[in-house]
């Protein structure tokens, strides 16, 4: 199973940025997507995350009216648009799979990605 992120550099505060994330080795549309995030100094959080079927989403509060998550299970890939990104969402963001409800606080995760760095300059 590989979970392959990319899109992350640096923005600057107020543009727009799109993180993507392949699947490979997973019958991706039958798992629930996340993306995760962790910034120097601090512990994990929960950004976004998209159900397989109903593709229903939730966000983290902090970033809820300015990021969207979607999924394309044709390209087995889900995409994390940053819009008015902010210095403090720069971190290195992670992609998730899970079968079951993805928790926010990260546990039980079936498979983590390796994260992609994103700076946001002000």
């Amino acid at each position: 199973v590989q979970l392959q992120a990319s899109g992350g550099g640096l923005v600057q505060a107020g543009g727009s940025l799109r993180l993507s994330c392949a699947a490979s080795g997973i019958t991706f549309s039958r798992y629930r997507m996340g993306w995760f995030r962790q910034a120097p100094g601090k512990e994990r959080e929960f950004v976004a995350a998209i159900h397989w079927r109903v593709a229903s989403t939730s966000y983290a509060d902090v970033v809820k009216g300015r990021f969207t998550v979607s999924r394309d299970n044709a390209k087995n890939t889900v995409y994390l648009q940053m819009n008015d990104p902010k210095s403090e969402d720069t971190a290195v963001y992670y992609c998730a799979a899970n079968r079951e409800l993805i928790d926010p606080r990260g546990y039980g995760i079936d498979y983590w990605g390796k994260g992609t760095l994103v700076t946001v300059s002000s």
